[in-house]
Parts: C-alpha cells; sequence; structure tokens
C-alpha cells in the first residue's frame, strides 16, 4: 500500500487520539485553574496554558520516543483459538519451484474503516481550509490596516515611548504608526513590528494614557505574545473541530491579558492604578470589528474580558505575594497529569510504528522491476561483506503484522521453556475439522512449519505462556514485542509489529545463537526451515500472509541462503490491498536472489562474479 493509502486508513486513529488528548488536556488545566488558580501569580496562571501547546503537539510526536505499549499487554494464557467456520482459506498449495514450503493462512475479520476514514479526513481536511481561509482574511485586514496608517509624528509622546523601552530594556525597533481603520490600541508583527494607534482618540489621550498603552503592548511583545499568537492559531486550525480547545484559547487569551496587566501595575505607583483601569474602560464602547484580529493583541476586548481584567485590576496590591512553592507544587501536578496520556497515546498509535535503522555499508538496489503491482521491500544481508543490500529503504523500516513467520521464534521459545524437544515435538490434533487437510492430523514442529499449522503455534503458545512469551520477544529485540492483541493472535494482523530489516538481524541473530539459547534447540528450528539443498546452496525460509476480511493484504518471505563460502540473509515483505501473498512474496524473493547471483534451483554462488 502507498503511503497515501496508510495515511488515510489511519487517519481516523490519529483524529481520536487527536480528540481525545486535546479534551483530556483542556479539562485537566481547566480544573486546575478552578482549583489552585488563586495560589499562582498572574504569569504562572498564563504560563500554565504552555502545558496545553505541549499536549497537542502529543499526537505528531514519533511514538517511538515514549513507547510504553508494553505496560498495557494483556492476554489469557489458558486461550487457544482454532480456525472458525467462518474463516476463509487464502493462500496457495506450494511455491513453484520448491517442494517443502506450505503457503496456508487463515483469514482474520476486521472492520472495514476505510470509508469512514476518508470521511472525517476529509471533513477534517474541509474545515482546516476554511479556517485557514478565516485565518489569511484577518492577515489581510492587517495588511491593510498597515498600509493605510501614517507615522505618528508626535515628538513628546515618541520621546515617552522610547522611556517606556528602556524600562522594559526592549532594543529593537518598534515603529508606532496612527491609523482610522482601528478602534483600540493593538500591536502586531513578528519581524517588523507595529503599534498601531487609534486616530479618532487624540484628542482626549493624555500622556498617562499613552504611558499605559505603551506599556501594556510593549509588555505583550517582551513577553513573546506576538508569536503565542501564530502557535494558537496553528492548533485552532488542526484542532478546529474540538469546541474545548476554542473555550481554552479564550481563556488563555484572558489569562494573557490578566498577566500583561498585571506586569504594567508592578510598574506604576498606586495612584496610577485606577487611571490605568479606566484607559482600558474608555475603549470598551468601541466598534467590534477589530476584535476578530487573533494575530494582533490589542488593549480592548470583550465586555466580559474587560470586567474580569478590571475586577484583577481594582483588586490589585504591590505588597500581594504568592508562594513559589505552592507554583511549583501546582506545575509538577498538572506535568504528571497530563504525563499519564502518554502510554495512552503510544498504546492506540502502534500502527504508526517505525525502526530507525542506521548503518554507513547500506547499498541501495533498484528493483522495482521486481514488485509489479506491490509496494514491497527487499533487505539482503551479506555475512562476508558485513554489508545490507536494500530496496526501498522506507517500506522495509516500517513496522507490519508478521504473521505465520513469527511462528519461527514461537517454536523456539516453546523449545527453550520444556514445551516441547527436539526428539519429542509431536501434538495431537483434536479433531476439529480445520480450513486446510494438511492441518487435520497430527504435527511435529517441522511438518507444522512447513505447512504453517496455525493450532499447532497456538498450542504452543498456550503452553509457553503469556508471559513466558512476553519476555523472550523483548529479550530478543522483536520488533515492537506488542502482545496485547488477542493472545492466539497478537502476530496475526493485531498488535505484534516488525520491519524486514529487523527480520533479517533477527535471522542472523538466530542464526548465530546470539539468544545464548540451547543449541540443539536452534539446530531443531534450522532443521525445519530447511526448504531445498543442493550441491552449492540450502535455502532456509518461512512465508507468511496477512488475510483480512478474505483478502490477502500482507506476504512475508524471509530466510535465509548458505553456501560453500558464505551465508546470505533475506527478508521480503509485499503489500496491496487484495493479492498479496506469502507465495508470491517467496517468487519475488527468488528471482531476486537469481537475479543476483545467489541462489536458483540449480544451485551455485556467482555472487562474487556478478558484484565483485
Amino acid at each position: 500500500m502507498s503511503r497515501e493509502v496508510v495515511l488515510k486508513d489511519m487517519f481516523l486513529t490519529y483524529f481520536i487520539i487527536g480528540l481525545l488528548v486535546s479534551s483530556f488536556s483542556v479539562t485537566v488545566i481547566l480544573l486546575i485553574r478552578k482549583w489552585f488558580g488563586r495560589q499562582l501569580p498572574a504569569k504562572w496562571h498564563y504560563h500554565l496554558w504552555m502545558f496545553l501547546f505541549m499536549a497537542l503537539a502529543l499526537p505528531f510526536i514519533p511514538t517511538d520516543l515514549y513507547n510504553f505499549s508494553s505496560l498495557f499487554s494483556s492476554g489469557d494464557i489458558n486461550q487457544i483459538n482454532v480456525p472458525s467456520s467462518n474463516m476463509k482459506k487464502t493462500g496457495t498449495d506450494m511455491m513453484q519451484g520448491l517442494h517443502l514450503i506450505q503457503d496456508f493462512s487463515v483469514s482474520v475479520n476486521r472492520p472495514d474503516l476505510s470509508l469512514l476514514n476518508r470521511g472525517v479526513m476529509g471533513l477534517w481536511l474541509s474545515g482546516m481550509l476554511l479556517f485557514t481561509f478565516t485565518m489569511v482574511r484577518g492577515w489581510l485586514r492587517i495588511r491593510r490596516i498597515k498600509n493605510y496608517s501614517s507615522p505618528f509624528s508626535n515628538q513628546e509622546v515618541l520621546v515617552l515611548f522610547e522611556e517606556c523601552k528602556k524600562r522594559l530594556q526592549i532594543k529593537k525597533p518598534i515603529e508606532i504608526v496612527i491609523s482610522k481603520r482601528v478602534q483600540s490600541p493593538m500591536i502586531f508583527g513578528l519581524f517588523q513590528t507595529y503599534i498601531v494607534l487609534p486616530s479618532q482618540h487624540e484628542s482626549w489621550l493624555s500622556l498617562k494614557n499613552y504611558e499605559y498603552i505603551f506599556l501594556h503592548e510593549l509588555n505583550h511583545y517582551k513577553n513573546k505574545d506576538l508569536l503565542t499568537n501564530y502557535v494558537i492559531l496553528f492548533y485552532q486550525i488542526i484542532y478546529w473541530f474540538n469546541p474545548l480547545v476554542w473555550l481554552a484559547f479564550r481563556e488563555m487569551r484572558l489569562d494573557r491579558e490578566i498577566a500583561c496587566d498585571t506586569s504594567v501595575l508592578q510598574l506604576l505607583d498606586d495612584r496610577s492604578i485606577s487611571e490605568y483601569g479606566n484607559t482600558i474602560i474608555n475603549f470598551l464602547d468601541l466598534s467590534k470589528r477589530s476584535s476578530n484580529l487573533q494575530l494582533v493583541t490589542q488593549l480592548n476586548g470583550s465586555k466580559l474580558q474587560i470586567k474580569k481584567r478590571i475586577e484583577q485590576i481594582s483588586a490589585y496590591k504591590h505588597s500581594a505575594k504568592k508562594s513559589i512553592r505552592k507554583s511549583v507544587f501546582i506545575y509538577v501536578l498538572a506535568t504528571i497529569i497530563l504525563t499519564i496520556q502518554l502510554p495512552f497515546v503510544s498504546a492506540f498509535a502502534t500502527e504508526n510504528d517505525r525502526y530507525y535503522f542506521k548503518n554507513d555499508g547500506v547499498v541501495h538496489e533498484d528493483l522495482q522491476q521486481f514488485f509489479k503491482g506491490y509496494e514491497g521491500s527487499f533487505v539482503l544481508y551479506d555475512h562476508n561483506a558485513q554489508q545490507y543490500r536494500i530496496y526501498n529503504e522506507e517500506k522495509s523500516t516500517l513496522r507490519i503484522s508478521p504473521d505465520s513467520t513469527y511462528k519461527i521464534y514461537s517454536a523456539l521459545f516453546a523449545l527453550e521453556s520444556n514445551v516441547i524437544s527436539p526428539e519429542e515435538s509431536k501434538l495431537s490434533w483434536d479433531g476439529t475439522e480445520q480450513p486446510y487437510e494438511a492441518w487435520n492430523m497430527d504435527q511435529d514442529v517441522s511438518s507444522a512449519l512447513q505447512k504453517s499449522v496455525n493450532w499447532y503455534f497456538q498450542e504452543l503458545d498456550r503452553r509457553t505462556g503469556f508471559e513466558t512469551i512476553q519476555s523472550n520477544l523483548q529479550k530478543i529485540n522483536y520488533g515492537n514485542s506488542d502482545v496485547s492483541g488477542e493472545f492466539s493472535e497478537f502476530w496475526n494482523e493485531s498488535s505484534l509489529k516488525i520491519s524486514p530489516v529487523e527480520q533479517v538481524q533477527l535471522l542472523q541473530a538466530f542464526y548465530n545463537n546470539q539468544f545464548g539459547y540451547k543449541e540443539r534447540h536452534i539446530q531443531a528450528v534450522k532443521e525445519a526451515l530447511l526448504l531445498e539443498k543442493n550441491e552449492e546452496a540450502s535455502l532456509s525460509g518461512k512465508t507468511g500472509t496477512g488475510a483480512v476480511n478474505g483478502k490477502n493484504i500482507n506476504g512475508w518471505f524471509i530466510g535465509y541462503v548458505e553456501t560453500k563460502n558464505n551465508t546470505y540473509f533475506f527478508a521480503t515483505n509485499i503489500q496491496n490491498e487484495d493479492d498479496s501473498s506469502g507465495s508470491k512474496a517467496g517468487e519475488i524473493t527468488l528471482s531476486i536472489l537469481k537475479d543476483l547471483g545467489i541462489y536458483n534451483e540449480n544451485g551455485g554462488e556467482k555472487y562474487g562474479e556478478k558484484h565483485s
């Protein structure tokens, strides 16, 4: 599947994550403000909203930076599922040219959410476009205000402005302009900053009024509130669908104005406090046209906002100080509560798992001709050269369901746990009718791997036990090691994921017994994986087919080629919407290995001749 298809199929997951994370975060911050707001100074009260910025970014952070999914793994170690009557047969009986491999698979039923995914994605994009258009329109209004404004020429006021800048230790040039298009003083502009004064009110503004206006707007500049406006708008566009986010940013703007008012009051004497409040009130009955300009900060606001600000100004006392310890405690509490979301986001977004692979010796192959009709990847490791050869690096590092390739390690874990032994690995068929005739008989580890017998490995896993399997997967670093899906099917288009690169790395570790397992157990699995041998080389491997709702969507073939002088480890994965099987992955693999001169049915290692 292409990146676009994956994005569409995953969108509903991210939409739900975004909705839940944003709603929970807003609720937590609102409750903390309500319960502990009086304990916080005005600036700390406002900066509490910065936690919301961080929380809203969580759905966009790669989940492997905080992968806690293993904490939520659960399963019933006594449960065993055999294919039910509504499961459909998929797969082929035999890969052409190989006489021991049989690629059997059983389809699992999953809800088809593709239409819903596309519908929600379309709705979200439509909303984003609408609110982006609204933002652009507001930005154009600001440009018109700037273009139709004139320089402020009152020298006495300009001298006062420079004095206010010095008091706040601001050195950057800020231009003062006057305009008929605004009804309240405002400040805007990230790179070139402007303070706009309403020209129609020059008649009543005194030097003191100008001082209060300048101190207010310059405090917004000093506190980086102009940049904050853009961050708020970005999140409002992304989370336009959540009314709680809009409520939060409305409250945040109020807290910002109160914090700014408090900063100004700290610079004034007690007699000037009421004058500052009256200056704000004088702009209350002005036109609302400028109130929708969200990229600016203004002296005035809504009537409710002005009322709360005046109440705070009236209650202000220079001598009042609040405990910093209490403020730190409240911030720590907010951090702890909001961090609770991390395991949830990690567990909910495991579909978007990627293995970050770094190897300077990688050679990138162009093998597109072998993958016609499929999104696929191929990874080969040359043991002697200690070199990886990769086709489609993006897909080769994306973690997906291992399907039946997991059975290699299911067998190994069972051997290590003494559930079976190399000499006694036979399990009796219980008589339940299976979807394939080849499954309706007793099996040992060799026949079960060759025929990919689900019930055999489900029984091995049941006897091995959930905790042991989880421990072993983590020990060998098997992909995301997430077994939180249904215990008997976590490896079959469910929670467990692994990338093709990791498949190859694990095969190397398995082949050389870097796990520290008993050598005879490794050897028993190796013998069961052997597919074909001739005078020049031998081929070992395992297929896997992921079938969902009767369609083969995921095909694997992994293994290794042993020659007289070298060993090559490989993993091939193919995907499309209804025709990807392990058998097809095997055919593609054999074609590639033959083309590279590594293996063909008539034997012979020619890799050194072709790639010297």
